[in-house]
């Protein structure tokens, strides 16, 4: 790997690979303050998802607004479009340091906006908020990644991530749900923005020594790439309207639809790899198998505590936890790919990974029967969140390992726009045939007999559907190297 001097303190070099007798890890005295920190980051992350979700139903409720629940997560998806296209443009040419405090910033004030709101889309407001800044911060960190680590150590640090999971899935539900109870849901969002502070705190003055500016110092004064920007507002556009459309069936929907696939379509072929929408090998199937993944995933993920609250009558503490053990588990899968032992495997264990993941999908509507135990979701979601362990970070692997480090923020943005905007097109799909089947006629009243809502058949038009596309991406994993 070469290294490059830096002109001055802003301009990070490359780290090099230490020779084995020096041989250093992510918590080595070199390295320590910047883990800890950019983990911390994701730490924030993982409290925000866990605890907002458990929250999320009875906020729905409560704003006249469970008809457009799906809509409340990927108005955030929406947003971190744009953000991640922008902080890719942003990173490659003046480092990561300035998205990465403007993401963080963002995301807090998103969280405000949502946790005072007094209607439906003044709460979606604050999330396409918070989602601006968090694909900000995303790639600001895969950049931090590919920059301040050697190639053998990013497996270790994305397991890391990984593992930054495990506490807030077990605390996050737990703790949302008994605010959510006695306090009320507004505390959920408002209280989250004070862990804020330590990440700033302990992450930014490493990440201004270690990768502060850009790869080449020439590269400062370098505008960014307005084409791509264009792309990118039209992306997020463009997957808005598709959203808003699919939350509305009506048939004057259909002009917002087309409207958005208009802008959606060109924009995702200028802005992902060539080859990523037909499968080619190599980065573009690396690239969609991100998607393919976490958009199967996150849309099943969901409508797990709502299913849970409105058809077999759970708290929202006790639905939330459900899916708390899926950290550890996730964790796990992650640590598993990290070790340099399986990397001649690291294909085949993203296949076994897919199949976890499409299982535990089509497992979690068997709760619909009332012969099945609740419990079940939490056991399945707990092996799919194994796969996705294995899946996920070992794509964020992957897609360093074959981007030159002047391309970082430009890739890991289109890794991030496959998993984003996966997310928004199969929230609206299963969004669309959640509300057909009667998935908003939603009980008001936390305490009402399971049953007097949703249809149980909107749950599983959503499942049933999605562990198909977790199929799709095991095929996907069979063409992520190119043949030598």
């Amino acid at each position: 790997m070469t290294t490059l001097e830096p002109r001055d303190t802003d301009v990070p070099h490359t780290t090099p690979d230490l020779p084995a007798a020096v041989e250093e890890g992510v918590l080595s005295r070199t390295y320590r303050a910047l883990s800890v920190g950019i983990v911390s980051v994701v730490l924030l992350i993982a409290f925000e998802a866990t605890a907002v979700g458990t929250a999320m139903p009875v906020a729905a409720r409560e704003l006249d607004g469970v008809s457009l629940y799906a809509f409340a997560f990927s108005g955030y998806f929406t947003t971190s479009l744009f953000g991640m296209v922008l902080s890719g443009q942003w990173s490659d040419r003046r480092g990561p340091l300035g998205p990465l405090t403007t993401g963080i910033a963002s995301f807090a004030a998103g969280l405000m906006l949502s946790g005072t709101a007094g209607a439906m889309w003044l709460f979606i407001l604050g999330r396409a908020v918070q989602g601006f800044g968090g694909g900000l911060v995303i790639v600001a960190l895969y950049v931090v990644v590919g920059r301040a680590y050697p190639e053998r150590l990013r497996p270790a640090i994305m397991a890391a991530f990984a593992a930054g999971w495990v506490v807030p899935s077990i605390v996050g539900p737990l703790a949302s749900g008994a605010v959510t109870e006695h306090l009320g849901w507004r505390w959920v969002f408002v209280g989250i923005p004070v862990l804020v502070v330590f990440p700033l705190a302990l992450a930014l003055p490493q990440i201004r020594r270690r990768a502060g500016g850009p790869v080449d110092g020439s590269a400062r004064t370098a505008s960014f790439d307005r084409r791509r920007i264009r792309l990118a507002l039209g992306i997020s556009l463009g997957a808005g309207l598709l959203q808003y459309a699919a939350q509305d069936l009506r048939w004057l929907s259909l002009v917002p639809a087309v409207a958005g696939a208009a802008l959606l379509v060109p924009a995702v072929l200028g802005l992902l790899p060539r080859g990523t929408y037909r499968a080619a090998r190599g980065l573009p199937s690396v690239v969609l198998l991100r998607g393919v993944a976490a958009g199967a995933f996150i849309a099943a993920e969901s409508f797990v505590p709502l299913m849970l609250v409105t058809q077999r009558g759970l708290t929202p503490t006790l639905a939330g936890f459900s899916l708390a053990a899926g950290g550890l588990t996730w964790a796990l899968g992650s640590w598993v790919q990290s070790r340099a032992r399986v990397e001649p495997y690291r294909e085949r264990l993203m296949t076994a990974g897919m199949v976890l993941v499409a299982a535990a999908i089509a497992a979690a509507p068997s709760v619909l029967i009332d012969s099945v135990p609740a419990w079940t979701v939490a056991v399945a979601w707990a092996f799919g969140c194994f796969g996705m362990g294995l899946v996920i970070s070992s794509t964020s692997v992957l897609l360093l390992q074959l981007s030159a480090p002047e391309e970082a923020g430009t890739n890991s943005a289109s890794l991030q726009i496959s998993d984003a905007l996966a997310n928004v097109v199969l929230l609206a799909a299963g969004g669309a045939a959640f509300a057909a089947l009667g998935g908003g006629a939603v009980s008001h009243t936390a305490t009402e007999a399971s049953g007097t809502g949703s249809h149980p058949a909107a749950f599983a038009a959503v499942f049933l559907p999605m562990a198909g596309v977790a199929l799709v991406g095991a095929w996907v994993t069979r063409r992520l190297r190119v043949p030598d």
